[in-house]
């Protein structure tokens, strides 16, 4: 849905055709999440058929220029004031990795931990790296706050990340203690009563 509304909000700045709507959209997100025309084309045939966007004309080059709509603008005023819904969240395959390891048998858990936080530190300093060159000067257009306020977004999620595996580790620590400190269960041994032997009858 975000690719969907990205495409009305360029497209409210005045017509467009495919593949420049692709290197804005990238432009503005730092190709964060890098688009090919063949998904921008898609998503426009779909806002056309809701009625969202129209074929307006053509350029000189002769590409097809599309057009938001009323019905697009209300759509995306619709969007920019709706808070994203947060009770469906999406799959994180990270959360979903360390949910399966626990107890998998011949994953060591610590061990994939440790492997996820140096990746994520390693992106979290790449991230900073890139922000410290975008704030070298003062950003000279919207499209590089954008990619700023982007990029910062990146940073704080690498952070929490990181502080989430700390937790995980923790955890996992404590609970190897705690199960290290209960005594192992009793095996109770059920004894039996030995079998008697019957009496010989007395013939009188």
């Amino acid at each position: 849905m975000s690719i969907r509304h990205g495409l009305l909000a360029l497209l409210e700045r005045g017509p467009r055709y495919g593949s420049q709507l692709r290197t804005e959209f990238e432009s503005r997100t730092g190709s964060t999440w890098p688009l090919n025309v063949g998904q921008v084309y898609t998503t426009l045939s779909r806002l056309e058929r809701d009625g969202l966007v129209a074929q307006d004309d053509e350029d000189d080059q002769g590409h097809t220029l599309y057009a938001i709509t009323d019905e697009g603008r209300a759509e995306l005023r619709s969007w920019f004031e709706t808070p994203v819904d947060r009770s469906s969240p999406p799959r994180d395959e990270l959360a979903i990795k360390l949910a399966m390891a626990v107890g998998a048998p011949g994953v060591d858990i610590r061990a994939v931990i440790q492997s996820q936080r140096r990746h994520t530190l390693k992106a979290m300093q790449d991230y900073t790296r890139l922000k410290g060159q975008a704030l070298a000067d003062v950003p000279a257009n919207r499209d590089e706050v954008a990619w700023l306020l982007v990029l910062e977004q990146l940073i704080f999620h690498a952070e929490a990340e990181a502080r989430w595996l700390d937790h995980c580790e923790s955890r996992l620590v404590r609970l190897a203690e705690a199960a290290a400190t209960q005594p192992e269960p009793e095996v109770r041994t059920t004894s039996r009563a030995p079998a008697r032997t019957a009496r010989p009858r007395t013939r009188r």
